[in-house]
């Protein structure tokens, strides 16, 4: 059944608005939607009235907050009504919860100046500012301070839900980590159990485990007053072989030795960044809070460590020692192309790559047959504090990984170069994994995907011919439990996407 819904208190935006075209259109513009209209909420109560109004008119319904999803979640041509959650974005100190509460449609960017001016504190958050926290949040959240503090969820006290009774009654829930919270299990959902699954989320609160202070400044990680930063970019011209699989194995070696909890090495991250070899270049970053004890020793042991044996001399290599909140994260920030079309695929490791792979890697990043400098691989650090956690304690399962891994075929302007560019990165990914039935099989060597960077050809037997269900591939063990939450918080499977969890049986 659909039709006509009755009006509701948010602002409602149609294709004969002007400003129609720029919020139908998100991060990837491979995918474009065609809602019958866009829902601006301003508060809580007005998602209430339309997720209300969209059931009772038999309307689907999707939300988003950033608009940075990788897959057609929020842009499926069967969408009707889409939440735009864009005005929800303030970001206040909760005083009666003693946390920190975020609503549902901040930026990243927002969020880590609200809380460094206001607090001096942080969380272990990416890099992206235009990333909204929706979904950031509910798919683990991760970045460059989560070897030192752990993954975003790991300080997630509360979540406020607005979902949909089996009578079709939409209202809000906030459930919280207490034990004795009857909504527990919806919090715990909303740790890595993905975005678009339960409900509308609209607001967080955060507070690290153990807290039990007034002061706003005690209830999250410090951010870092400064940070040391090394560079070092090497030339494809210049670069071998040899070179290449050494620099690549030794980068994961590193993290094989240093990932532990404990580590010395927990507040050292970095990024290494292979384009194509049509993009120029391979690029490592790395970063240490300035105030670690020995943070320039450390530092410079990490680059011999991964460097060392490259042989080949890289034509930038800097060292500094920056502001961390003006000057090292406006930085790393990367905007999204405004016409941007991608493709991502992803993996964790919990061990470097074998030799077949390194080798496999080479032929693909360094082939001349195909031209993107955009497309590439990324390989980021990962452990630390992020391993401090028990698999089964939040909804993110991957709590002994060393690294993730994210293969692109990056940015392209054009319809008629989606062809192309998809067939590539799925020839690379699947060889890459080839062993493993073309992707990251839970083993000695992976350890499965991330939601937050989702990839439909995981649920597509063509390229998945592993055996093993693309749900298991993201949530592991986990799976059966965000069922039962599914069932029970959205029983008529009103929020649902091509890869979203899946009613019990």
């Amino acid at each position: 059944m659909t039709g006509a819904q009755p009006p509701t208190g948010a602002p409602t935006v149609t294709a004969a608005d002007p400003r129609y075209p720029g919020l139908v259109a998100g991060y990837n513009h491979r995918f474009v939607g065609s809602p019958d209209r866009v829902c601006l909420p301003g508060s809580t109560g007005e998602v209430v009235e339309a997720v209300a109004a969209a059931v009772a008119a038999g309307s689907r319904i999707a939300v988003r907050s950033g608009g940075h999803c990788f897959e057609d979640f929020t842009a499926s041509p069967d969408i009707r009504v889409l939440l735009d959650l864009s005005g929800m974005s303030a970001v206040y100190h909760d005083a009666a919860r003693r946390a920190f509460a975020i609503e549902a449609g901040a930026t990243l960017g927002h969020v880590y100046q609200a809380l460094h001016d206001g607090w001096g504190v942080t969380i272990p958050g990416g890099t992206c500012f235009e990333v909204g926290v929706g979904g950031h949040i509910t798919g683990g959240g991760y970045g460059h301070l989560s070897r030192r503090d752990g993954l975003v969820v790991d300080h997630l006290y509360a979540v406020e839900v607005v979902v949909v009774d089996a009578d079709g009654t939409a209202r809000a829930v906030v459930a919280t980590r207490e034990p004795d919270d009857p909504h527990r299990d919806l919090w715990w959902a909303h740790t890595g159990g993905g975005g678009g699954n339960f409900g509308v989320v609209t607001r967080f609160w955060m507070r690290s485990p153990g807290v039990d202070s007034a002061d706003p400044a005690d209830l999250l990680p410090r951010a870092p007053r400064r940070t040391r930063r090394r560079d070092a970019v090497w030339s494809w011209d210049a670069m071998t072989e040899a070179g290449f699989t050494a620099l690549l194995r030794d980068y994961c070696a590193w993290y094989e030795n240093n990932s532990a909890p404990d580590s010395a090495y927990a507040p050292l991250w970095s990024n290494l960044i292979i384009t194509h070899r049509s993009g120029g270049v391979l690029a490592l970053t790395s970063v240490i809070d300035e105030d670690v004890p020995g943070a320039e020793k450390l530092l410079d042991a990490h680059f011999e460590a991964v460097t060392g044996g490259v042989g080949v001399e890289p034509m930038v290599n800097t060292q500094d020692v920056v502001g961390w909140m003006d000057s090292w994260m406006p930085s790393y920030s990367w905007p999204s192309d405004p016409s941007g079309r991608y493709k991502h695929k992803a993996g964790y490791l919990r061990r470097g790559y074998s030799d077949r792979q390194l080798a496999t890697l080479y032929r693909h990043l360094s082939g001349t047959g195909y031209d993107n400098p955009a497309a590439g691989l990324v390989v980021t650090g990962f452990g630390g504090r992020v391993n401090a956690v028990a698999p089964d304690a939040t909804a993110i399962p991957q709590r002994d990984s060393i690294l993730k891994a994210s293969y692109t075929a990056g940015t392209w302007l054009t319809p008629e170069e989606d062809a192309p560019n998809i067939a590539w990165v799925r020839d690379y990914y699947r060889d890459v994994y080839a062993e493993t039935g073309g992707v990251p099989v839970p083993d000695e060597a992976s350890d499965g995907s991330y939601i937050s960077y989702p990839d439909v050809d995981l649920a597509d037997p063509a390229w998945n011919t592993s055996g093993v269900d693309w749900a298991t591939l993201y949530y592991k063990d986990n799976y059966p439990r965000l069922r039962q939450v599914k069932g029970r918080y959205d029983p008529r499977d009103v929020f649902r996407h091509a890869l979203s969890v899946r009613l019990p049986d």
